[in-house]
């Protein structure tokens, strides 16, 4: 069996690599040696993982960071101390946002300025410096099929005159100009770092989109784009980054990755509907239970970890590696953007919104419910009234926000994220030693230390 069926199939297995490869160590740090903590060894939750449904773990990880939790809370464990995740990829980060404006050129004057609003001030990039750093730590493991092939990323399928029609300046057609000298690593293949791109497109594109949603007013420290150039403007620019980036993955030429890609899109769609609702039925005077926390998670995972976690594994694929590299990848992926969007919702109640970047306490606002306040509503029922009426009473965001910093649901949100990020570490712990993989854990530690 071999393929996506197998991939699927393999997800309930450790990651096992070659004989070649036993002398990596499995239990150590990779950059000071130090023995790491034994409660980063999930093999048990990785054998119960099943790959068709991926959420099922999340009751066992919830009941884990309730025990950390009551047993005094832990702190991030060690990772490699002082290595900058982006030392690795510096050079190929530096023309990132250059290499991202080339394809949203458009021969609509209008249309270029919005499209290309929220790359004038550059976010973190954090989802393609996953896909680069993933690139490289995979790279030193063996390949599974040996194609010499080059990909012509930057070559159309179609015939450029069917493709510029009556938009003869649009960058579809012919061949782009792409910034590679001075940024090539032999570790990224070219369609790796394209891959990269995307996935920042993609993300972009949802910020468009939810900044209309959420009736946002800043974004990276500027007017959000529906407030600089209205709702309408700022819907046809997202919709315009996707149409772009699925130029863009049509011309990588592989099936599978644009099938991952393809599929990220509407999961982002389907997690925003099921942001909708705080619960699965939408009560008007809910109760509590363990489902309601489950929910959330798939909610969480089709918005925020998909991206991660698809483009990971597609990092993988167009390398040409094993099944079990593949899936050590997305695994890596699904339980960092986990873990990333818990401490996103964490800091909605601990940092201020000039720290952010944003406004604080945006969630509440919005009439939305996330983990610390979910966990908080297990103990105190007067929560379950809140959410029932998604908090649109006066004096309500303000009692909610009262309830949660009073109650352990910050702590145990916390100790949560930290189970998935050591799940993440584990993922990758046979990779071998280099300083791409160490970046991958150093990510992990960063993201629990974040503030912003």
């Amino acid at each position: 069996m071999s393929g996506p069926a197998a991939r699927t199939a393999l997800a309930g297995t450790n990651l096992t690599l070659s004989s070649s490869r036993t002398s990596i160590l499995r239990s150590k740090c990779p950059a000071c040696l130090r023995p790491l903590p034994s409660r980063l060894l999930h093999s048990s939750a990785a054998r119960r993982y099943n790959g068709s449904k991926p959420l099922s773990g999340v009751a066992s990880a919830v009941s884990a960071a309730k025990q950390m939790f009551a047993n005094g809370g832990m702190a991030p464990p060690p990772g490699p101390m002082g290595i900058d995740p982006l030392k690795g990829v510096a050079k190929e980060m530096k023309f990132m946002t250059g290499n991202i404006r080339q394809l949203l050129g458009s021969g609509h004057p209008m249309l270029d300025t919005v499209s290309k609003y929220y790359t004038q001030s550059e976010g973190k990039y954090i989802r393609p410096m996953l896909v680069l750093l993933m690139s490289q730590a995979t790279a030193l493991l063996p390949k599974e099929n040996t194609s010499t092939a080059t990909r012509r990323i930057d070559e159309p399928i179609s015939s450029p005159s069917v493709l510029s029609d009556t938009n003869p300046s649009s960058p579809l057609t012919g061949q782009e100009t792409y910034t590679s000298e001075n940024s090539a690593d032999e570790n990224v293949l070219p369609a790796q770092r394209r891959l990269a791109e995307i996935t920042e497109l993609i993300h972009t594109a949802s910020l468009l989109h939810d900044d209309v949603i959420d009736h946002s007013v800043s974004r990276r420290g500027n007017s959000s784009a529906n407030i600089a150039f209205g709702n309408k403007m700022a819907v046809l620019a997202g919709d315009f980054l996707l149409g772009r980036a699925s130029v863009a993955l049509a011309r990588i030429r592989d099936p599978e990755v644009t099938e991952l890609l393809a599929t990220v899109i509407a999961n982002l769609v389907e997690g925003e509907f099921m942001q909708l609702k705080n619960t699965a039925l939408d009560e008007k005077n809910p109760t509590f239970s363990e489902d309601t926390i489950e929910y959330y998670m798939q909610k969480t995972y089709l918005k925020s970890a998909s991206l991660i976690s698809k483009s990971c594994r597609a990092a993988a694929l167009l390398g040409e590696h094993s099944d079990q590299v593949v899936e050590a990848a997305y695994q890596y992926g699904k339980n960092l953007g986990l873990a990333f969007q818990l401490v996103d919702d964490m800091l909605d109640y601990t940092v201020s919104g000039v720290e952010l970047g944003k406004p604080a306490g945006a969630d509440l606002e919005l009439g939305l419910a996330t983990a610390p306040l979910l966990f908080a509503w297990k103990n105190n029922k007067e929560l379950g009234t809140l959410v029932g009426r998604k908090f649109a009473e006066p004096g309500d965001v303000q009692r909610a926000r009262t309830l949660v910093i009073e109650s352990d649901g910050i702590e145990q949100t916390r100790a949560l994220a930290q189970d998935y990020v050591d799940k993440a570490a584990q993922a990758i712990a046979d990779f071998p030693d280099s300083q791409a993989k160490n970046g991958l854990l150093e990510m992990c530690t960063k993201v629990m230390q974040r503030r912003k």
